[in-house]
C-alpha cells in the first residue's frame, strides 16, 4: 500500500518523537510507486508507431506513445487482451502477461519516442542490457498497462532509459534498459 508523503512525514515525525528512528526519504521512495500525473505534449497514435518501429503483430506491444516531454519523458499505452497469443502457453488456465514481454513493452514505447525524432528516423534501436528488473504485480487479460519511461541519458550511439509500468495506480514492473542506434 503506497501512503501519501504527507501521511508518511506524520509517520516519521510521530516515530521521531517516541526516539525510534525514521527516514523521510522512505516516504519519498514510496510515494515513486504511483503514476505520476502528467499532461501530454503529443500523442504517437497506433498507425505512426507502425510506421516508426519495425515491430508488427503479435509482437507490438504498445498501442499509443503520450510524450510528456521530448527526448525525456513518454508514457505507452497496452491495452491487455485474452485474444494475445502468449496466453495459450502462458498459462491457458490462469492467463498471465510474461514478465519480459512488459519490459520489451517498455522497450518499445522508448524506441518509439527517440525513432521519432528526425535524427534517429530510419534507424533500428536495439537492446543492449537491462538492470534492476523487478516485477510487483501480474497482468491478466483486461489490464490496461502504463509504460512511463524516462531518459536518463543518450550520448552517440548508446542510451540508457528507467521505466516502469503500472496497471491503474499499481506499479507492476520495473527496470533500467540500455540501447543501442544501429
Amino acid at each position: 500500500m503506497a501512503y501519501s508523503l504527507t501521511r508518511m512525514a506524520f509517520f516519521c515525525l510521530w516515530r521521531m518523537a517516541y526516539g525510534r528512528q525514521c527516514s523521510i526519504d522512505k516516504a519519498i521512495i514510496m510515494n515513486e510507486t504511483t503514476p505520476p500525473v502528467y499532461k501530454p505534449v503529443r500523442i504517437i497514435s497506433c498507425e505512426e508507431i507502425l510506421k516508426i518501429i519495425p515491430h508488427r503483430y503479435p509482437f507490438l506491444l504498445v498501442d499509443r506513445v503520450e510524450i510528456i516531454e521530448e527526448t525525456k519523458r513518454c508514457v505507452g499505452v497496452k491495452c491487455v487482451s485474452g485474444n494475445e497469443l502468449y496466453f495459450h502457453g502462458h498459462f491457458p488456465e490462469k492467463p498471465i502477461m510474461p514478465g519480459v514481454l512488459i519490459i520489451e513493452g517498455m522497450a518499445q514505447t522508448a524506441a518509439a519516442m527517440m525513432m521519432s525524432l528526425p535524427e534517429i528516423k530510419g534507424h533500428f534501436v536495439l537492446f543492449a542490457g537491462i538492470r534492476a528488473a523487478k516485477f510487483r504485480r501480474q497482468v491478466v487479460p483486461g489490464d490496461v498497462l502504463k509504460y512511463d519511461v524516462e531518459m536518463l541519458r543518450f550520448k552517440g550511439k548508446m542510451g540508457k532509459v528507467s521505466g516502469r509500468a503500472f496497471v491503474e495506480n499499481a506499479l507492476a514492473a520495473e527496470a533500467e534498459l540500455t540501447f543501442a542506434v544501429d
